[in-house]
């Protein structure tokens, strides 16, 4: 008698049903994806994932400092879907990074609904938000642990002093900007004083591509006592040898 025929191969013998994963991993899963393949894509594919994508959890942090457009419609349709992400956080957001689509409208909407926001990043070549904006809104949010500002016009000696201010829970702080000329900008050792003056908390501090000089260094590290991390890469007016080197590194635990 002949051996009854093998079922015929079926994927799903494979890989099985993602519909029986645990909700966690689930969640796991949909959270590596950029959000607007959340908002656009992964929520349309069954009922199941579509309220997986409504758990607030899913959007306590939202990286979006890579959303990169000059062309203003599409700058339209960042900042709905940005909105979008934010209002499934139900206020729960913890961390967000923002681009070139943002502006202070939006930043002051998520900010005034976050009460708990730790770590806010505007990187890109944001240029839609003004240092006295983002002073404002630095009001909002008391609860900031990290701050980065990258390659934008926002850094000021007024905006350092009211974030040190409004922000007594700051612990990191990220400044990134190309300073073009061929001597020091004495405006950056401005933000050196600033900074030892009003954020006296600081652990991490990286003052990246900017003319910060070796008078700014001193004046940080006098004045920021629990400092352990100073990452002065592209700082070409720093220099970090002999003697003062030797300070430096009995000041600060890493010193780069």
């Amino acid at each position: 008698m002949d051996s009854p025929s093998p079922l015929p191969f079926q994927p799903s013998d494979l890989y099985g049903n993602w519909l029986d994963l645990p909700l966690d991993l689930t969640s796991s899963i949909l959270r590596r994806l950029d959000t607007i393949k959340i908002l656009t894509s992964a929520q349309m594919v069954c009922l199941h994932w579509r309220n997986v994508c409504k758990d607030a959890s899913m959007w306590h942090t939202l990286n979006m400092g890579h959303w990169d457009s000059w062309r203003h419609l599409l700058n339209c349709v960042y900042r709905k879907i940005c909105r979008r992400a934010f209002y499934l956080s139900r206020g729960q957001l913890v961390r967000i990074e923002v681009g070139r689509f943002c502006d202070e409208n939006l930043l002051k909407y998520i900010t005034e609904s976050s009460s708990e926001l730790r770590y806010l990043g505007v990187v890109n070549w944001c240029f839609k938000i003004s240092d006295k904006e983002l002073s404002e809104i630095a009001a909002n949010i008391p609860l900031l642990e990290e701050l980065e500002i990258s390659y934008c016009r926002l850094i000021t000696e007024n905006f350092l002093k009211v974030v040190g201010h409004n922000c007594s829970h700051s612990k990191s702080l990220k400044l990134r900007r190309e300073v073009w000329g061929d001597g020091p900008f004495e405006e950056c050792d401005r933000w050196a004083v600033a900074i030892a003056k009003n954020m006296l908390g600081l652990v991490r501090l990286q003052p990246d591509g900017n003319s910060l000089t070796n008078d700014g260094v001193q004046v940080i590290l006098k004045g920021c006592p629990h400092l352990q991390s100073l990452e002065l890469r592209h700082c070409r007016y720093v220099t970090k040898k002999g003697e003062f080197e030797r300070w430096c590194s009995q000041q600060v635990r890493n010193l780069q």
